[in-house]
């Protein structure tokens, strides 16, 4: 067990990540769940956001707009653009000089990048890829009290409502793990984009950031980034679209893909997919929905000759309307589904598309 005081810990902090000089909507998505965890707290908890990058100082504003109550600004030409070396020293830095309880990162590329290098670098756990977050309250200290004795004194410090419990799923999406770590500070993880409440954007909350200084130099880092290539095709962003279309193997083919792509078009949707499709090659990985791809929350989600494979339906349960289209009666995406129509979804989609229309 690591020698430190628990008490000395405060506060919950949110990675605010950002792109081409816009927030992430899931840094946005945190600052919200930052907030419902500080009212389960016991003691009044600051929501702050650790904002990194050159020349970023006008997000601040918007990062206080949706709930973070300090935000701290670390501005460097060194941090332009990101790189392990130079992220991940500025932000264990500081974890080590202000001491945070609670460490949230969004589990994007950058995000599952830069938990586990600065986790190793404060000497922490870190919990990779959660859908939901709570505080312990209850029943904790009975637990460590029941192992070994040097866990008696952590318990003491804690109370029974300073654990987070980082919950995620396992074993393909077939049941829900729920991790706490008990014995290091700060309590980290990363959270799957899409699927915590943002809060409404209050104009009147504003803010004056806290610039610390970055301490970096060329030494720091060993890798330099010269270039940042976009993909050339364009694909609509699954993770904040309001309407999703996602299609599995009971499209069959690229006439199927093509009455997806219809249907997106003209409902103004972005394309998903199941592994089926993906592995067939009608597919990008990019737009696989599911356990080990993207998770969405849509408005509505149609689900177009899918069956609804657990894996599946880890990533898109949670959309406020899911439409389901599929010959089999029995299929379990209906049992998600908020309508189930049982039929040829070649013969369905047109039908949909012409309604639309």
């Amino acid at each position: 067990m690591s020698n430190i005081n628990f008490n000395d810990y405060k506060d919950i902090w949110v990675f605010a990540e950002h792109e081409d000089g816009k927030l992430l909507d899931v840094a946005l998505e945190l600052l919200g769940e930052g907030k419902k965890l500080s009212k389960e707290l016991s003691y009044d908890a600051k929501v702050c956001a650790i904002l990194m990058g050159h020349n970023v100082s006008s997000l601040a504003d918007e990062l206080f707009a949706y709930g973070a109550d300090e935000v701290y600004l670390a501005n460097d030409s060194l941090l332009e653009k990101y790189t392990t070396d130079g992220y991940a020293k500025v932000m264990a830095s500081l974890i080590e000089d202000k001491k945070p309880e609670i460490v949230l990162l969004g589990a994007t590329c950058n995000g599952r990048d830069l938990a586990p290098r600065v986790a190793a670098k404060v000497k922490t756990g870190l919990t990779a890829d959660c859908t939901r977050l709570d505080i312990s309250s209850e029943g904790y200290i009975d637990y460590l009290k029941a192992n070994t004795e040097s866990d008696i004194s952590v318990a003491e410090q804690l109370g029974e409502d300073k654990n987070l419990k980082q919950t995620l799923p396992a074993f393909g999406g077939k049941l829900m793990t729920t991790i706490m770590c008990s014995k290091t500070r700060p309590q980290m993880c990363t959270v799957r984009p899409g699927v915590m409440q943002k809060l409404e954007k209050s104009s009147s909350k504003k803010g004056t950031p806290i610039v610390i200084d970055a301490n970096l130099s060329e030494n720091d880092l060993r890798v330099k980034v010269l270039e940042v290539v976009k993909a050339v095709k364009e694909t609509a962003s699954l993770s904040g679209a309001e309407i999703v279309c996602a299609g599995g193997r009971g499209l069959g083919d690229k006439k199927g893909l093509a009455l997806l792509e219809e249907l997106a078009n003209t409902v103004g949707g972005a394309i998903g997919a199941t592994r089926g499709l993906v592995d067939l090659g009608l597919a990008d990985v990019s737009q696989m929905v599911g356990h080990t791809g993207v998770t969405v929350k849509p408005k509505i989600y149609f689900a177009c000759g899918l069956s609804g494979a657990m894996q599946h339906l880890a990533g898109m349960q949670n959309s406020d309307c899911i439409i389901a289209i599929n010959k089999d009666a029995n299929a379990p995406i209906f049992s998600v589904a908020d309508y189930a129509i049982v039929g040829d979804a070649y013969k369905v989609i047109p039908e949909i598309i012409k309604k639309w229309k």
